[in-house]
């Protein structure tokens, strides 16, 4: 930006005299900017919350009914490994059925009859018993009253509906864990941005409760446009190896589109007048400026890109376009 001494305003009657195309002059310093060019991308913000991955909830519910015999996962929100147990039971159904593997065994030794024994292990593999449980039957020889079951995935217990001496009935949901490994983000997003966001292609989304921000490009747009709020969701997904992140927490998304080359200039550089708009430009002589109707659109909050009526380079003011357009109008310039 350079600053320019501008002629006293009793020579403005010379000057537009002596030049083909008007200009305008002011008594004050007044600062300028080129055109230029930048390699930059679009920013749009919204916001979001997380949800958990449907791929990562899993409900436990045995397919036999039973009475809770000790409880291990007795807590809602805890957190438990997979393979962990999470209860053991006693199951009439399941009971019987180990004990119909055992004598089928022991049958099988003095008759052979592999289909037999086959059948009653895919029986207790049907009921959900686990292979260790299965497998101890026949290295021990007898069959044990009570079974267990174990976590299907590491995550935490987000709901719970035993207590110790519970008794439940085959189907019945006893807890759902959740693994938070990853998360999404659901961005509400209304009809007009909708191309925006598929054209999108980088997404930063923070959080009150941590500093890190979280970078991601992997997306989906729900098909599926709510009326009431004519509004979509975008769906982000989301690393989350220290469980940092949470169901019902509040993002800031920022979204970015491909970088390309624009035009530019500070929108302060830009005035509106009669919905059309206007730049002065630099003109010949020092201290001359003549209105430049230009055709611009917004960059981001400070920043216009020029679409039609400067070049790369073409020097105008950043500063003052209150007076300047106070002093076109009162010459006539526009």
């Amino acid at each position: 930006m350079k600053k320019s001494t501008l002629l006293l305003a009793l020579l403005l009657p010379l000057v537009l005299f002596a030049k083909e195309k008007p200009t305008v002059e002011q008594l004050f310093s007044v600062e300028t900017v080129k055109v230029k060019k930048v390699h930059t991308s679009h920013a749009k913000k919204n916001y979001g919350y997380v949800v958990a991955d449907e791929a990562r909830i899993y409900d436990v519910s045995p397919r036999f009914g039973g009475f809770v015999e000790k409880l291990y996962a007795d807590k809602i929100y805890k957190y438990v490994k997979k393979g962990e147990a999470l209860v053991t039971l006693y199951s009439p159904e399941v009971y019987k059925a180990k004990e119909d593997y055992l004598n089928s065994y022991n049958y099988t030794k003095v008759r052979k009859n592999k289909g037999m024994l086959e059948s009653a292990k895919r029986k207790l593999e049907l009921l959900g018993v686990d292979d260790r449980e299965i497998a101890t039957v026949l290295k021990e020889k007898k069959v044990s009253p009570n079974t267990t079951i174990y976590a299907p995935i590491s995550g935490y217990i987000f709901t719970k509906n035993i207590v110790a001496g519970s008794a439940f009935m085959a189907k019945n949901k006893l807890f759902e864990i959740i693994n938070l490994n990853e998360v999404w983000v659901e961005v509400k997003v209304f009809e007009d941005d909708v191309k925006w966001m598929r054209d999108a292609n980088d997404f930063s989304v923070s959080f009150k409760t941590t500093p890190k921000v979280y970078t991601t490009n992997n997306k989906l747009l729900y098909p599926n446009l709510d009326p009431k709020e004519a509004t979509l969701t975008m769906r982000l997904r989301l690393q989350n190896p220290d469980h940092a992140l949470f169901p019902g927490m509040y993002a800031n998304v920022l979204s970015k589109d491909k970088a390309k080359t624009y035009l530019t200039l500070p929108q302060s550089a830009v005035i509106r007048k009669d919905g059309k708009y206007y730049a002065f430009m630099v003109g010949e002589f020092e201290g001359e400026y003549e209105p430049v109707e230009v055709s611009v659109k917004p960059l981001n909050n400070q920043t216009y890109t020029v679409l039609e009526g400067l070049s790369e380079g073409d020097e105008v003011v950043n500063n003052a376009l209150f007076m300047m357009d106070s002093d076109a109008q009162i010459n006539g310039l526009y």
